[in-house]
């Protein structure tokens, strides 16, 4: 069982960044690939980054490459999400979940934390 708690989000003008981070409970964190995920208004949930459980994999959507860098702190149990050169349209709530495999669909997902806001001034 793994618990996921997302914090760092909140307002800021386009072309700024923030950092989100997800902190888990549970001895098995490790063990687990870590995803982020968002949910603009009216839009389904999408993917946006993952990491291996090593950190030696990463694997971003084509929307947030090269702008946004997820991390990982297997001592510390946190995974976190750089997000620089922000756009109105990452404009999101945003989720951090746990997975036993390596990928980007939701099903793969078992874990999910409560999600943090995201909003993106123009």
């Amino acid at each position: 069982q793994v618990q996921l708690v997302e914090s760092g989000g909140g307002l800021v003008q386009a072309g700024g960044s923030l950092r989100l981070s997800c902190a888990a409970s549970g001895r098995t964190f490790s063990s687990y690939t870590m995803g982020w995920f968002r949910q603009a208004p009216g839009k389904e949930r999408e993917f946006v980054a993952a990491i291996s459980w090593s950190g030696g994999r990463t694997y971003y959507a084509d929307s947030v490459k090269g702008r946004f860098t997820v991390s990982r702190d297997n001592a510390q149990n946190t995974v976190n999400l750089h997000l620089n050169s922000l756009r109105p349209e990452d404009t999101a709530v945003y989720y951090c979940a746990a997975s036993s495999a390596y990928g980007k669909y939701e099903y793969q997902y078992d874990y999910w934390g409560q999600g943090t806001q995201v909003t993106v001034s123009s």
